[in-house]
């Protein structure tokens, strides 16, 4: 059995975007555990929880934060496990402060980063971190690689189509 992931908002306005990579990690098999934390408003929550997390089962930590978007950061210095921040559009700046937060991170404090809003992607790569050492799970990413290549050689087949009725 694989590890879980867990999955933190720096808000619950963040949800609608974060429950793909929910609906993805379901749709994998993969546990996990979503929370609510804030790297500023509830430091000490986030500090404990990355602390315990791989003592709790948890495998990759997935953090999704907004504007100063500092949780990813902050929970990649209370643990080993991998941590991949998913930067969350906001008004301001539509996401780049975000961004940038994320992925600028300081020597030995790495936080992989997915795109402004990339949840579902978020999940796939947390998938294919724990399918390093499953191999029910790899298979399953295979499946799913394979279906997507396939998806793409019917679009190019009815596009060829279009283009020869031209």
């Amino acid at each position: 059995m694989s590890k879980k992931v867990a999955v933190i908002m720096g808000s619950n306005s963040d949800f609608p975007v974060v429950k793909s990579a929910l609906a993805e990690l379901k749709k994998y098999g993969v546990e996990f555990e979503c929370r609510v934390m804030s790297a500023h408003r509830t430091p000490t929550d986030a500090a404990d929880f990355a602390s315990s997390a791989k003592d709790n089962g948890f495998g990759v930590i997935i953090c999704a934060a907004g504007m100063a978007a500092h949780l990813a950061g902050v929970v990649a210095g209370h643990t080993t496990l991998p941590v991949i921040g998913i930067p969350m559009k906001s008004k301001a700046l539509e996401g780049m402060d975000a961004l940038l937060a994320t992925v600028m991170m300081p020597p030995g404090v790495p936080v992989a980063t997915v795109g402004i809003d990339s949840a579902k992607n978020a999940a796939v790569l947390a998938v294919q971190m724990l399918a390093i050492s499953d191999d029910e799970l790899a298979q399953k990413l295979a499946d799913e690689k394979a279906k997507m290549a396939e998806g793409v050689k019917e679009k190019d087949a009815e596009l060829q189509a279009e283009i020869a009725n031209l």
